[in-house]
């Protein structure tokens, strides 16, 4: 079975993107503002909250650096004018981070400005290792300002329990989740269980001090180990909610986590850059393949 998946993965690396288009848009709500808006309008109608990502990264000149900043702004307009329950998640390096740091804080800033004005929350995407420092202190920089404004830790990162004990004094909104990078041993867990028992780590040191936390993960066992901590823990439903990829199925865990109230946000990715988000989850977790050919003959 992992042979066939590799090999489906290959195959899929190697078709022209007008044929794997099919396959990556069960993963990302179309090309468009409208197409993503659309979603959103949809998941609201079904009880989820939503958050909205422009997928890309690492601009390489101001101007697309500026463009993609001002996209994120109008998208705070409309969710606003629209009444829709939607924040926004970025990554700093499609605001110009490592291309020109400067410009990256001052996109972020202007971001943050208008989350302000329109009363709305942004989520400060981590990515590689690279960025962990510079986005922690941006973020501890935005936080000083701006409440509504959050970073994401990686569990398979061995700091990132030092980097929670950093940010805890600030009563953080921190998105938990196990990574999806390829890091080098030195610095990331490299085991499955270690990994959950990090993430595990992590969420409840969260509540325990206070932090709202995000629990995305779409592992089961992470879910069930949690919700059942939760409940025994007494926490608040407003302390925290569930997170999880747009398009990505877990059986009926979804509408279960809804009817037992808890608040489940799914991040919506969308935009012309479909191709290289989609290549990526296909690499970084096969499973989806599965997911992908067991819907196709369904269809």
């Amino acid at each position: 079975m992992g042979f066939l998946k590799s090999s489906l993965i290959t195959l899929l690396s190697l078709l022209p993107k007008r044929a794997v288009k099919p396959f990556a848009m069960r993963y990302v709500a179309g090309e468009s503002e409208d197409d993503a808006l659309g979603v959103v309008h949809e998941l609201n109608q079904l009880g989820f909250t939503a958050t909205l990502d422009i997928l890309g990264e690492h601009s390489e000149s101001e101007e697309a650096a500026m463009e993609i900043t001002e996209s994120y702004m109008r998208l705070y307009e409309i969710i606003a004018d629209s009444s829709l329950d939607c924040n926004i998640s970025t990554k700093l390096t499609h605001l110009g981070l490592g291309f020109n740091d400067t410009l990256a804080e001052k996109n972020l800033f202007r971001l943050l400005d208008t989350a302000e004005i329109r009363e709305n929350f942004l989520r400060i995407d981590m990515e590689n290792s690279p960025y962990t420092d510079a986005t922690l202190d941006l973020y501890e920089k935005c936080k000083a300002q701006y409440p509504s404004v959050g970073p994401v830790l990686q569990a398979y990162l061995k700091r990132s329990g030092e980097d929670l004990k950093r940010i805890l004094s600030g009563t953080p909104n921190v998105r938990i989740c196990k990574g999806i990078y390829r890091e080098p041993d030195s610095i990331a867990l490299q085991d499955r269980q270690e990994i959950r028992n990090s993430f595990i780590d992590l969420v409840q040191t969260g509540l325990s001090n206070g932090a709202y936390i995000g629990i995305a993960t779409h592992d089961t066992y992470l879910i069930d180990t949690l919700e059942t901590w939760i409940d025994n823990q007494s926490i608040s439903k407003d302390c925290y909610e569930f997170q999880v990829l747009y398009g990505v199925p877990i059986g009926n865990r979804l509408e279960y986590l809804l009817d037992r109230g808890h608040k489940v946000r799914i991040y919506i990715p969308f935009g012309d850059e479909w191709y290289a988000y989609a290549m990526r989850r296909f690499k970084e977790n096969p499973k989806i393949i599965s997911y992908i050919m067991g819907n196709w003959f369904k269809s």
